[in-house]
């Protein structure tokens, strides 16, 4: 098998983990508040992910960090991301919390501009505003009412969840060469199992079925990080990123069968267009990479 089938293959098994993983989380919206799901995501993934480091022979060496500030603010503002990705999903159908979720990497663009100095050419800049074009037609059946609906609550809270995992990406991107992806994922899961305890005083005592989900939520969801974090190993992000979009066709699927929701016209045109705007920046951050790599590559040959 070679390597981009087996990193293809881990991606798309990630894209359905993390589908099936939110709709345990929605079945359980109704009676569950959302941050304590958030504790139940973030507490059970841990030992997944610690049996996987160690067999991994990255434990204790893959936890070691020099920098714990960064740490604490990609944890703070990625803990944030999914407790509010956790509310939206028992308000809105879950196709369109996916597609609404697509709007991160075009959010991206625009916060690494701002807050890391990437130069945005016109390119990306006719991307993210077809993206945001794409985003406002997903969201426009919701404008006309306002925040009281529980539909244009919860799409405005997976929006701003969208933005805040866009903000986590760029502490990321932050840490990248100084921080192991080990650690990076351990003391997000850490930090969120943490600071969702802060929302005990509304917990409730689910019923059986709710503990299964609550649970499974935690242990697949460790799974899935580590199949995602494992595909990088075999292919680059570029080559991978177009079957993240398979998240997509499993959310229409599992909320057909599992909810009864049926994707809406302007949810499936909306998100069409965000999906293609997001495979562009993708595919134009993949060219400007091999072109700097070819690059580097001249440059080298000329000082031999």
């Amino acid at each position: 098998m070679s390597s981009i089938l087996r990193g293809s293959l881990l991606i798309s098994a990630a894209m359905l983990i993390f589908t099936v993983m939110s709709a345990f989380i929605k079945a359980t919206a109704p009676e569950v508040p959302a941050g304590q799901s958030m504790f139940f995501r973030a507490a059970f993934a841990i030992p997944v992910i610690l049996v996987w480091l160690w067999w991994d022979g990255a434990l204790p060496s893959g936890l070691k960090t020099q920098n714990w500030v960064s740490h604490a603010k990609r944890g703070i503002v990625g803990s944030c991301a999914m407790g509010l990705g956790f509310w939206g999903l028992g308000l809105i159908p879950l196709p369109e919390a996916a597609a609404i979720r697509f709007a991160t990497p075009i959010i991206l663009v625009v916060l690494a501009a701002v807050m890391l100095g990437e130069r945005i050419r016109m390119f990306r800049i006719s991307a993210v505003f077809m993206g945001l074009i794409g985003v406002l037609i997903i969201l426009w059946p919701r404008l006309g009412a306002g925040l009281s609906d529980g539909a244009t609550l919860g799409a405005m809270v997976t929006l701003a969840s969208a933005a805040l995992a866009a903000l986590a990406q760029v502490f990321v991107k932050g840490m990248a060469g100084r921080e192991t992806t080990a650690a990076i994922v351990f003391y997000f899961s850490l930090t969120a199992a943490t600071l969702s305890l802060v929302t005990v005083p509304y917990w409730v005592w689910p019923s059986f079925e709710n503990w299964l989900f609550l649970i499974g939520a935690g242990i697949i969801g460790g799974f899935g990080q580590i199949c995602l974090t494992s595909s990088y190993k075999y292919a680059e992000a570029g080559a991978l990123a177009p079957f993240t979009y398979t998240s997509m066709l499993w959310s229409v699927l599992i909320g057909w069968l599992w909810f009864a929701e049926l994707p809406t016209v302007w949810m499936l045109a909306g998100g069409s267009l965000v999906i293609a705007a997001g495979a562009l920046i993708v595919w134009r951050e993949r060219a400007l990479g091999q072109d700097r790599t070819a690059r580097r590559k001249v440059r080298a040959k000329g000082i031999q």
